[in-house]
């Protein structure tokens, strides 16, 4: 196989970042929460709503990758 095909697919699939989705769209849903209070488009009780709901996507997350599996 060509190494074009090999890049392509690594892409396609989401490359080093595949299982990290959920982390990154919480981390800059976060980040624009706080640059929207910092340039006045929000009020200080919508930032932490936003972040609060989104940190508790991000640690819904990571806990549900350590169901199931047994200690060692």
């Amino acid at each position: 196989m060509s190494d074009y095909r090999i890049v392509t697919k690594k892409i396609i699939r989401g490359g080093f970042f595949a299982d990290r989705r959920t982390q990154i769209m919480s981390g800059v849903g976060i980040l624009s929460a706080v640059a929207a209070y910092l340039v006045g488009d929000s009020d200080v009780f919508a930032m932490l709503q936003a972040i609060f709901t989104l940190g508790g996507i991000y640690f819904l997350r990571k806990s549900s990758k350590t169901k199931g599996k047994e200690n060692e």
